[in-house]
């Protein structure tokens, strides 16, 4: 482990249509000490040649390649096992950051002496129209993670030195909340950033648009991470989570109502 080195984890899959840019959004970074750890779900298009021509440009850059697909986080493990850095920070192949991302995040981190920060978000649709924003708790404490994932998995990171390693659970949807909760219940609070640092792209077909499929998995972790019993977690899904989440939805909404729409980034 390299003291200081942000660990940047991507996961391309089929993704040669945005990931020059969030490669550059990451070369863009006010702080400097980082390394991108590209993991390739074996994808069929030119995605993995276009990270090759940047990593021949930018000893930072590093691709990794797995001999078949096994969804987003396999191939982010893939990444962090493999990864060098104190921080561990996660960027998608499609959502892009503020230049000074790292370099506010890493200042809160050791003002406050926390293991774990995250931010605020914009979203965009897929022709980078600014939709709106998704506005962050200023602090989150173990037992609001486990209500609804609050925190928006591109803008958080965290200390390897103070929460230890960790891995996504390999289910295949819902594994952030998965790592968020663990790496809550072992440092017990996280601080946010009410300040935009990252950009979430919005698009049709991809693997978080199906709400309805993700109702299992909710419940999946519930009873993998925490240990519930199947009727408990259940009634976590409909009488805890479905609330909070519903209500942080209908808060965005009227939030989102105040942003310019025809903005680009």
């Amino acid at each position: 482990m390299t003291d200081g080195l942000v660990s940047v984890i991507t996961s391309i899959y089929n993704s040669e249509l945005y990931i020059a840019d969030v490669i550059k959004t990451v070369q863009s970074q006010t702080y400097t000490d980082w390394e991108l750890v590209i993991t390739d779900d074996s994808s069929s298009d030119n995605g993995p040649a276009i990270v090759e021509s940047f990593a021949r440009e930018d000893s930072r850059i590093r691709l990794l390649k797995l001999d078949k697909n096994g969804g987003p986080g396999v191939s982010r493990n893939n990444s962090i096992v493999n990864a060098r850095g104190q921080y561990i920070a996660f960027l998608d192949s499609d959502d892009r950051w503020m230049p000074d991302k790292l370099e506010k995040q890493l200042a809160l981190m050791k003002e406050k002496g926390c293991g774990m920060t995250y931010s605020s978000y914009l979203t965009c649709d897929e022709d980078n129209n600014i939709t709106g924003m998704v506005k962050c708790l200023s602090r989150l404490r173990y037992w609001r993670i486990v209500c609804d994932n609050a925190i928006g998995f591109l803008t958080m990171m965290f200390d390897r030195k103070i929460t230890g390693d960790a891995l996504l659970p390999t289910i295949r949807k819902r594994q952030d909340w998965g790592l968020n909760i663990e790496l809550l219940k072992r440092c017990r609070v996280a601080y946010g950033i009410k300040e935009p640092l990252a950009v979430y792209r919005i698009r049709k077909g991809s693997v978080s648009r199906d709400k309805f499929s993700l109702i299992k998995y909710n419940v999946a972790i519930y009873r993998q991470i925490l240990g519930y019993s199947k009727v408990r977690a259940v009634l976590m899904f409909i009488f805890i989570f479905m609330p909070f989440y519903i209500g942080k939805k209908v808060l965005n909404f009227f939030k989102t109502l105040f942003f310019d729409k025809h903005l680009k980034f």
